[in-house]
């Protein structure tokens, strides 16, 4: 079949399956990818995790194009392990006093080799699904002003120079003539060594805006009406010297770097829409060669700037690919403004950042703003019940990400406002926006909030999600701080010392926190040892306001759990009457005695927790 013919039997099936599915109690109705349940996710941000091949370093080129928009004066790439706030002789250089250009123009290396280099790091933690932030070609270091969407970004791989003429030679329009870059062919390894661990991976969507370099974007702003992209983005004016008129268009949310695409009744329209299928067919069955090569999903950005129609018709595009893909969507609202998406027919799961809202008034929101635990349960539910049947399972449960301050320094900071504000809690967790917020490294007493904090991650409903370098303390505050590059035992790293005015402090030391790391290596083990922390029914067990005591089984066939949270500043009793007739061995403090109601009473520390699992 010729392009257009198999496009239009591409689109049919595509419109057939997305056809809502009924959701149900049986395992076998339910819309979601099961293995979606079992996964314990890492969200790794590319350019900040590791530099595996130096010889593909951008060069002040590379990042031309993106905010800010005027070149540096000088440029190099930034050494890995230098002091986060402080200038380099390079950026003292350039003469600007803005600190968040300087931030903004940073790049470390990072590259898909040192992706592929710590998969063996991921597999040991117990990780066992990765989302990648933006990987295709694009000039800044967060990759959400897309280039493409059919090419990895040239310095993510081995031959950026090799790769741009390659993709010289193609027609964007054509997918026929599309190649296949060393970039390319670097994800795909990526891929496949991800699937020998047994690694789910998926793919960042940015499917509402492309950036100025886009080859969409540029071929338009030079050729105005007779370019075949006119219809792209959303247009206001075109140049015209004898009406005097300018080119203006739509920038996504008024940033101009970021052309927004023009949408109809059904979502994006034709051109954008084509262009997206086919890359999304492209990274999920590369080169024909078998869904089994090609990425097991996508995270869509803010899914919520597109028209529901689009997603209806895209999942089906999906699914006609493969339908075990799994798809997930940032869509930061309240609860009933995000339920019409999770309906079997556009996302299977998101970015629960109500999951996270709510467990941060619980466990960190300092006394007059945190919440009782009979409100944190009865919120955790009206989450659970918010969703068709299995929905909640496959959620992406997280706390730190990309767009959010780290939850080291969210808990050093707690107070400075409440996180289910977004828009607000967004601008006081940035130090551009709040220069009160303390940047300094969490103390032991904030590092037990957050074990705490992950002890309830690993142990309830949804699929836990990290944020890279949470589990090794990492810190910082909102974007871009929390960007910083990952902290690993080879690399050596200068204190910090430097204020972001550029003054000084106490100065913190920069290194793996090896007991935090195991802590989260232990539970991410046990929640991959016991069926029930996967795919079991939850059920409260203790709920006691006075001592800040929360407790609930959970149940998947003969595999039970008890999990006990004490998020209280003293150490608590409670009768062993709580293990009933079973006999219990505690796996999270590696004890080997076995309990039982015989034992009267159960010590539980401050700030600490059990899991119990029935023998």
């Amino acid at each position: 079949m010729n392009n257009t013919i198999q496009l239009a039997v591409r689109t049919l099936i595509s419109l057939m399956l997305a056809i809502p599915m009924a959701s149900s109690a049986s395992e076998g109705q339910e819309f979601v990818p099961q293995w979606a349940k079992k996964v314990v996710w890492y969200q790794i941000f590319p350019e900040r995790f590791r530099n595996g091949d130096s010889s593909n370093d951008p060069e002040m080129k590379d990042i031309l194009g993106a905010d800010p928009q005027e070149a540096p004066k000088k440029w190099q790439v930034h050494p890995w392990g230098s002091d986060w706030y402080k200038l380099q002789t390079y950026e003292k250089a350039n003469g600007e006093p803005e600190l968040w250009k300087h931030l903004l123009r940073r790049r470390y290396g990072g590259d898909l080799q040192g992706v592929i280099d710590k998969l063996d790091y991921l597999e040991g933690l117990g990780i066992s699904a990765i989302y990648l932030n933006p990987v295709f070609d694009a000039p800044s270091l967060h990759k959400y002003d897309g280039a493409s969407y059919h090419h990895i970004d040239p310095t993510f791989g081995p031959d950026p120079e090799g790769d741009r003429k390659l993709m010289a030679t193609e027609d964007p329009l054509d997918p026929s003539t599309w190649v296949w870059t060393s970039a390319d062919e670097l994800a795909l390894n990526l891929i496949d060594e991800a699937h020998k661990r047994d690694i789910r991976i998926i793919f960042d969507g940015v499917f509402n805006h492309m950036g100025v370099n886009s080859f969409a974007f540029q071929h338009l702003r030079q050729h105005q009406q007779a370019s075949p992209y006119r219809d792209w983005f959303i247009v206001e004016s075109y140049r015209d010297d004898k009406k005097g008129s300018e080119f203006k268009y739509s920038g996504w949310f008024g940033v101009e770097s970021l052309p927004e695409f023009r949408e109809d009744e059904q979502g994006l329209v034709k051109g954008p829409r084509d262009y997206v299928f086919a890359a999304t067919e492209r990274w999920m069955n590369p080169k024909g060669k078998g869904i089994e090569h090609g990425i097991d999903g996508w995270r869509l950005d803010v899914a919520f700037e597109v028209h529901h129609n689009f997603w209806k018709a895209w999942r089906g595009h999906v699914k006609s690919i493969n339908p075990e893909a799994y798809l997930t969507a940032e869509i930061v609202d309240v609860p009933e403004k995000v339920k019409p998406y999770f309906q079997g027919d556009e996302f299977d799961g998101e970015m629960n950042y109500n999951f996270a809202f709510t467990a941060a008034e619980f466990f960190f929101n300092p006394p007059g703003m945190n919440i009782s635990v009979s409100a944190f349960d009865r919120k955790l539910a009206d989450l659970r019940d918010l969703y068709p049947e299995g929905v909640a399972y496959v959620v992406q449960n997280l706390f730190g990400s990309h767009d959010s301050n780290r939850i080291g320094s969210h808990i050093v900071n707690r107070g400075v406002g409440n996180f289910r504000d977004w828009g607000n809690y967004f601008n006081r967790s940035q130090v551009a926006s709040n220069p009160d917020y303390a940047v300094r490294k969490p103390n032991e007493h904030e590092i037990q909030l957050q074990k705490l904090f992950a002890l309830f991650q690993m142990t309830y409903v949804g699929a836990p999600m990290i944020y890279y370098g949470d589990e090794v303390g990492m810190w910082g505050a909102n974007d871009p701080d929390t960007r910083k590059p990952m902290i690993w035992p080879d690399i050596e790293y200068e204190d910090e010392v430097y204020l972001p005015d550029g003054g000084k402090r106490s100065p913190d030391k920069v290194g793996v926190n090896t007991e935090l790391l195991r802590h989260y290596r232990n539970l991410i083990h046990i929640r991959n040892q016991n069926p029930a922390l996967q795919l079991g029914d939850f059920q409260p067990v203790l709920i006691d306001n006075e001592r800040r005591l929360y407790g609930y089984h959970r149940v998947y066939g003969d595999n039970k759990v008890l999990v006990i949270l004490n998020n209280a500043s003293q150490a608590s009793t409670i009768s062993a009457e709580v293990l009933g007739d079973s006999t219990w061995i505690d796996v999270l403090n590696g004890q080997k005695d076995t309990l039982d109601q015989r034992r009267g009473k159960i010590e539980i520390p401050p700030l600490s927790g059990l899991i119990l699992v029935r023998l």
